[in-house]
């Protein structure tokens, strides 16, 4: 409970964001991520249009592990066509897991991609994360999205989506979760719940 209090002051605490991995030059991102298996706070700056740097705070519930990292995100490439865009990240952070009173270093890596116009989105990520003996896995998700309407500038925006995520340690290999996001003016929001009954949501405040 400590923890989301935490993550919830802050989301508040930071004045300007954006929801994608890098953001404009000068630009701060925030974001706060619940789902199954974890608890995640992502709060990064971005000194240039390709590059960001931050910090990433994880619970893992399963197991009672905490990963406080500095994460890099890099813009490897984008491509911006006259209705649609399409972009390669990759992320990877150092810092350190623990759980109890052991501690020991961590470090993740992976790549994330996705294209959308204003009536599809996809998106796919992957993760490999080594943290001494505390934790050592990895994780892929894929996202699809349809826009059941096409808003003008200010209005509710409305996605119905599906996301499968994969991790082949886990005890459930795959979880499918059908989910809704709602972004309006400075909000993104996103709800589902999974196959296996836990809730998912997300929460972008952007400036």
């Amino acid at each position: 409970m400590r923890f989301l209090f935490l993550m919830t002051l802050c989301l508040f605490a930071v004045s300007h964001a954006e929801a994608r991995p890098v953001s404009y030059p000068g630009g701060w991102t925030s974001m706060i991520t619940n789902n199954g298996d974890r608890n995640a706070l992502h709060v990064h700056y971005s000194p240039t249009a390709k590059m960001s740097v931050g910090l990433r705070s994880e619970y893992w519930r399963d197991d009672d592990t905490v990963i406080n990292a500095v994460q890099v995100n890099n813009l490897l490439k984008r491509w911006n066509e006259e209705e649609s865009q399409a972009n390669i990240y990759l992320k990877s952070g150092i810092g350190a897991a623990s759980r109890d009173d052991d501690v020991d270093p961590a470090v993740f890596t992976g790549i994330a991609m996705d294209w959308e116009n204003r009536r599809f989105f996809t998106s796919y990520e992957n993760r490999y994360t080594k943290a001494g003996d505390l934790k050592d896995f990895y994780m892929q998700s894929a996202r699809v999205g349809i826009a059941p309407y096409i808003g003008d500038y200010g209005d509710l925006h409305t996605w119905a989506m599906l996301e499968v995520d994969h991790s082949p340690q886990g005890e459930d290999h795959f979880t499918v979760t059908p989910m809704v996001r709602f972004f309006k003016d400075v909000h993104l929001v996103e709800a589902g719940v999974s196959n296996r009954g836990d809730v998912l949501f997300n929460w972008v405040i952007r400036y």
